[in-house]
């Protein structure tokens, strides 16, 4: 069987969509005579750890883990409690900071490139260059962000020639905060200079939407391929119980940045609230997972406090069974111009759900094309009214709207965006290489 080593920042992963993507393809890829080899930190620093997730991979992929030093535990002391709003889901945003997250943004900024996750990188590659000439391995993938794992990935292809491939989950230089860091001019241009090496030096590049390989393939001659991420088939196959509570749920899972608040939805359900009594019993809004402060006080601000289920952090299966169980789900978007052309790694699993999914973000972005395409939802502008898509919700009577009708989505439509399916494109390409 040929070996492949993947080098990534989180594993065991959070429980995001975009970060679970190769412990999914970890999974599939034996299937396909590929056996993974996951390098990884032991100490990292993560929002949250989904331990679930890891019973999932096969006892025989190897992980092997090196500490790595980085710079927050001294920003968290600095910092104490007294962080500004907005720091909670992104602290790298347009949002109002203090001057103590100012400055030390832009600290992070210039003395940490691409990221605080630098100080990895060269004692990585002196490790794995020993180790991959005692355990050769046919191909080496590196998966970011954090952007400078790529970078342990350059320097074994240099030393090494091993096949390489670099896997963007999100942009790197046209990510939606880019433009806020606080970065000195030379930082700037070391930025597009690193990346414009990698993107030249990889064997083959991979990203996850249309827009970002579009961009990617502007940049370079290396072969930009698109394997999106996707939905695990084996996470919707546990039975549920038929719901018997007589709500009307709508659900939010993962991250909710306050730079991506829905204030329109708010306003649109507070105005159906007054209209019907029954309505304002029934309606329950489900938000799992970190959630900035900001998006609790508009929902609470807006009137529907009691109507708001705030349930934390929940382990994978559990996120999973609160979309299957959701009467609509709800996809935002960040507002920023950037955010049009990535994929958030979770409408996947929105999309393979059932419900109908209710997006809130550029009407002709990546996401927006997505949902339609497929049939599973209906993206409305930052400044839109829901209300008529949400009154057809309720009455399950279908929707007379310009595009999306209310019903689940296509299953052909989605087959192609199964980690199954996604794994043999992945496993082709690797194939290749060597």
């Amino acid at each position: 069987m040929k070996r492949v080593l993947i080098i990534t920042y989180y594993w065991p992963p959070t429980g995001g969509s975009g970060v679970q993507r190769w412990v999914k393809f970890a999974k599939y890829l034996p299937v396909e005579g590929w056996q993974p080899v996951i390098y990884t930190p032991s100490n990292p620093e993560q929002l949250a750890v989904d331990e679930s997730l890891l019973g999932e991979i096969p006892s025989s992929v190897e992980v092997f883990k090196r500490p790595i030093r980085e710079p927050y535990a001294i920003y968290h002391r600095l910092m104490g409690k007294g962080a500004a709003k907005g720091s909670g889901v992104n602290p790298i945003n347009s949002q109002k900071k203090s001057w103590k997250q100012r400055l030390m943004l832009w600290v992070r900024s210039n003395f940490f490139v691409p990221d605080p996750r630098a100080g990895w990188v060269r004692p990585s590659v002196r490790f794995l260059e020993e180790y991959l000439r005692e355990h050769p391995v046919d191909a080496v993938v590196t998966t970011g962000p954090p952007q400078s794992v790529h970078l342990i990935g350059r320097g074994l292809h240099r030393r090494l020639g091993v096949p390489w491939v670099a896997d963007f989950r999100d942009p790197w230089t046209r990510m939606f905060f880019f433009k806020d860091l606080p970065l000195l001019p030379w930082v700037r241009r070391r930025h597009f200079k690193l990346e414009k090496s990698v993107l030249d030096e990889a064997s083959a590049v991979v990203s996850v939407t249309p827009f970002v390989q579009a961009d990617f393939a502007s940049m370079t001659s290396t072969p930009v391929h698109l394997i999106t991420n996707g939905y695990d088939e084996d996470d919707f196959a546990l039975p549920l119980e038929p719901r018997t509570d007589g709500k009307f749920r709508i659900v939010h899972t993962g991250l909710f940045a306050s730079d991506g608040n829905p204030l329109e939805l708010w306003r649109a359900l507070a105005g159906l609230c007054s209209e019907s009594f029954v309505f304002a019993q029934r309606l329950e809004i489900r938000l799992a997972g970190k959630v900035d402060p900001e998006i609790v006080d508009s929902i609470v601000e807006a009137g529907l406090g009691a109507q708001l289920k705030v349930l934390g952090y929940l382990p994978h299966p559990e996120s999973v069974a609160e979309l299957r169980r959701a009467d609509i789900i709800l996809l935002t978007l960040r507002q920023a111009p950037e955010y049009v052309k990535v994929y958030p790694g979770k409408i996947f699993e929105c999309m393979a759900s059932g419900p109908v999914v209710l997006g809130i973000g550029p009407e002709d972005s990546a996401a927006a094309q997505l949902l339609q395409s497929t049939g599973t939802g209906r993206m409305f502008d930052w400044n839109a009214d829901p209300s008529e898509f949400l009154r057809a919700a309720i009455a399950r009577d279908g929707f007379s709207g310009r595009s999306i009708p209310v019903a689940a989505g296509s299953a052909i439509a989605t087959a192609s965006f199964s980690r199954r399916a996604l794994t043999t494109r992945m496993a082709e390409l690797l194939n290749s290489l060597i």
